[in-house]
């Protein structure tokens, strides 16, 4: 059998060995220099204009970002249940209240018009996840905020690079988290970089982060430990330099899955949108896990399931769900399935991709 083609593969140079090599030799491995200039680099690349803060993953960036925005005991933020559970973690452990509201089919997002009536007197944000690297319906969302007068978030872990209209996601909320994952579509090792909209945000962020210190020995308030090392951010900055080519690698993979895949739900990509393909992300109607061992077993070809549990449903956060019925979220828990899409496929692996899918897609109609 040919070899296995994995879902995702992270890339690791001699660059990127080279530069952890550069900060181990310095003897200053912590927090330092290299998380400084990974700040910097990594705004002035993506949200231009906006301020920078790292942390040690995804998940306290999110947290510590609500947090930052003031968001609390007592306060509900609009949340996805169709995601990874770190976004209504980061809810839940702020002492805040993660209300669930159901996605619309297309972009597998947080459905506007379920958002409008999940607006309560409570409610102090709207936090959408960009899932899969396609953006979120921000304009919709961003008159609902308004509207209403609460503030918005990005959960952008997926979504490095994405655009809505001209302007890149992070661009549009009080803060937007980026994850730095071995498997996103670039990665510091582990790791998050919030990105923020005012300097004070910003300032407590760094805080937060840090024992709620800015000078040593002077605690302004209760913090973590969330520091970024400068060994992950030098691997960052490396990679930091290369995303750009393997986004638009993972574009033209998707374009040729696109124009080649038959009897199968392809991604939808919105008027305005860039998708950056962190997932490739199909529908299988009819037995989607018969569907992906298949593809293994006769193929040889790796799948993802993101994501089979609704949050809503697990055990962790079923207390903020009871009795929820979101039907666009459990359906796209039994039907989606990410094919690879990732910068390391040949053109060999993607024929055989489609060859794979098209011909398991056949059998099944």
């Amino acid at each position: 059998m040919s070899e296995f083609i994995p879902p995702a593969k992270p890339i690791i140079g001699e660059e990127e060995r080279a530069a952890v090599d550069r900060v181990l030799r310095s003897g200053m491995v912590a927090q330092g220099s290299e998380v400084t200039a990974f700040e910097e680099e990594f705004a002035t690349h993506f949200v231009p204009g906006r301020t920078s803060v790292a942390v040690n993953s995804g998940t306290a960036g999110l947290h510590l970002g609500l947090l930052a925005a003031g968001i609390g005991s007592g306060d509900e933020v609009i949340v996805p249940s169709f995601t990874f559970a770190a976004t209504a973690n980061s809810v839940a452990l702020t002492g805040a209240t993660p209300v669930f509201v159901d996605i619309e089919p297309e972009t597998f997002g947080l459905d506007p018009d379920a958002v409008a009536e999940a607006i309560t007197p409570k409610t102090k944000g709207i936090m959408p996840v960009h899932l899969y690297g396609h953006p979120a319906r921000m304009v919709e969302l961003e008159a609902i905020a308004k509207r209403h007068g609460v503030e918005l978030y990005e959960d952008a872990a997926q979504a490095h690079g994405a655009s809505l209209n001209g302007l890149p996601v992070g661009s549009f909320g009080q803060f937007a988290m980026f994850s730095l994952y071995p498997t996103k579509n670039m990665t510091s090792g582990e790791g998050g970089m919030v990105i923020t909209a005012t300097e004070a945000i910003a300032r407590r962020l760094k805080l937060l982060r840090n024992q709620g210190m800015e000078r040593q020995y002077e605690n302004e308030l209760v913090g973590f430990n969330a520091r970024m090392t400068d060994i992950h951010a030098s691997i960052g900055r490396v990679q930091l330099n290369k995303v750009a080519e393997w986004t638009a690698t993972r574009q033209e993979n998707a374009a040729f899955l696109d124009a080649n895949l038959a009897n199968v739900a392809t991604p939808t990509v919105t008027d305005g949108a860039v998708h950056v393909y962190h997932q490739y992300t199909i529908r299988v109607s009819e037995d989607r896990d018969g569907f992906a061992a298949a593809l293994k077993n006769e193929y040889n070809v790796g799948t993802g399931i993101y994501y089979p549990i609704p949050n809503h449903q697990l055990p962790s956060l079923a207390p903020y769900g009871q009795n929820l019925e979101l039907p666009e979220t459990e359906r796209a828990a039994r039907e989606v399935l990410s094919l690879p899409v990732h910068p390391s496929l040949s053109k060999q692996d993607l024929e055989r991709i489609v060859t794979a899918v098209n011909n398991v897609a056949k059998a099944g109609a």
